[in-house]
């Protein structure tokens, strides 16, 4: 006769966990995360993918946004005979736009493995997906976190603009949020001569 306790996860294993960090340029202002767990773990079973979009009867993860797809992405994980490590897939769910993982971009219904560090973009939304290793087999985890700066920045990603960005009152000056412009302004031209 086995053992329950062998064969069934109990709280002490240690739980694979996706670790995701999100930037959009204008979320400051608008609620674009107030359906996601932010800053906590939340525990999802290795047999369903995480879906991620703005339709909340099809997505476990809704983003507010009527730019994103009703349906955007999903992770799926799997595991390989030759690594005991419980690792993913992505896939775009998208008709309207495309996703890109580390600079390769996915039609529609396209899917790739994810590598352990993934930077994703789709519309102006960046992600950075940092992939936790752990021992269980049944499920895993994911911890939402909002970034203040884009992450490709971080991972040298970055697609620089050239153009000046006049500030229009709106939330991002020069391609920074709000938090960053109560820092001061990046640089000052005295010369500028305003007419009225």
């Amino acid at each position: 006769m086995m053992n329950v306790s062998q064969t069934m996860e109990t709280e002490e294993d240690l739980l694979t966990c996706l670790h995701i960090k999100l930037y959009h340029p204008q979320q400051s202002c608008k609620g674009l995360y107030g359906l996601l767990p932010l800053g906590k773990r939340s525990r999802l079973s290795a047999d369903d993918p995480l879906r991620l979009g703005r339709d909340a009867q099809t997505c476990n993860y809704v983003l507010l946004d009527p730019r994103v797809s009703r349906k955007q992405l999903s992770l799926h994980a799997y595991r390989t005979p030759q690594n005991q490590d419980m690792l993913f897939t992505i896939q775009n769910l998208s008709q309207r736009g495309r996703v890109s993982v580390n600079s390769s971009s996915l039609g529609y219904l396209e899917r790739m493995d994810l590598p352990n560090k993934a930077l994703i973009r789709f519309g102006e939304y960046e992600m950075l997906i940092v992939r936790e290793a752990g021992e269980a087999r049944g499920s895993f985890e994911v911890e939402f976190e909002v970034l203040g700066v884009p992450p490709s920045r971080e991972t040298c990603m970055c697609e620089p603009t050239m153009s000046p960005v006049m500030d229009t009152g709106s939330c991002v000056m020069n391609g920074y949020p709000a938090e960053v412009r109560e820092l001061g302004p990046l640089e000052s031209d005295e010369t500028l001569v305003y007419q009225s």
